[in-house]
């Protein structure tokens, strides 16, 4: 039986009058990659912000580790174990690569716990290492995703919500940031993953669930959903 690390029950969000998420559900199990996938405005960041207490819920619940966290603030989620890295990066731009990371162990207090994890960051991200004293905002895409995740591993997640980490990039270096987040996940990481390249994500994950106009419309196994006419007609293209 699948021990769920986040459950996610009845999830609504509005921006003002406006329903953003109507009622969407779904579970993430202990040492598993989700995927959320669905079209441009399906909800699916809106659902990450939700959970990380960036925006709030109008109505569900969200249970982390079996605790209720709709309402905690968005530092004590972090210091709870669930780690956003959001859409387009967002690093600290006039800070250099080393001060982005011990930015993402704000929470901490560990010194050598801190510093073994810089050293686990720079070993699964090489060019971090090289570019450690280079300002952030002179790093490339590629770079500056891998900064991005590199400083959410330094908070210890025991989940990662990661959106869009393949956004703009070239596909040499889409391959490599989904192989690092295969071996993040193997490193004993959850990952929850919003993700518009439909067959990246769902080939990286254990299950999958479909979002369109802020409802979960099909979820399943990622095998079975590739396999699915009306996913591949819509996501995959239908050669796939």
């Amino acid at each position: 039986m699948t021990e769920y690390l986040l459950k996610i029950t009845n999830l609504s969000v509005h921006y003002g009058t406006i329903q953003v998420l109507r009622g969407i559900s779904f579970e993430v199990g202990k040492g598993e990659i989700i995927s959320l996938i669905g079209s441009n405005g399906a909800g699916k960041t809106t659902a990450l912000y939700a959970i990380s207490n960036i925006v709030k819920k109008t109505a569900g619940e969200i249970l982390f580790n079996g605790i209720d966290i709709g309402d905690m603030e968005a530092d004590q989620i972090v210091k709870a174990g669930l780690v956003q890295v959001p859409e387009g990066r967002r690093v600290f731009a006039n800070l250099s690569v080393k001060d982005n990371l011990e930015m993402g162990a704000f929470t901490r207090r560990d010194r050598a716990g801190i510093h073994r994890d810089i050293e686990m960051v720079c070993s699964l991200f090489p060019r971090l290492k090289e570019r450690y004293h280079q300002y952030a905002g002179t790093l490339s895409g590629g770079e500056q995703q891998m900064l991005a995740m590199g400083r959410a591993l330094m908070a210890s997640p025991k989940l990662l919500l990661l959106d869009e980490p393949s956004m703009g990039l070239a596909p040499i270096l889409v391959d490599e940031i989904f192989g690092i987040i295969r071996r993040i996940n193997e490193a004993g990481a959850t990952i929850l993953l919003v993700e518009q390249n439909a067959y990246k994500a769902l080939d990286i994950a254990v299950r999958g669930y479909v979002l369109e106009t802020g409802q979960v419309i099909k979820s399943g196994p990622a095998a079975g959903l590739m396999l699915d006419d009306a996913i591949k007609e819509a996501y995959l293209g239908a050669s796939v």
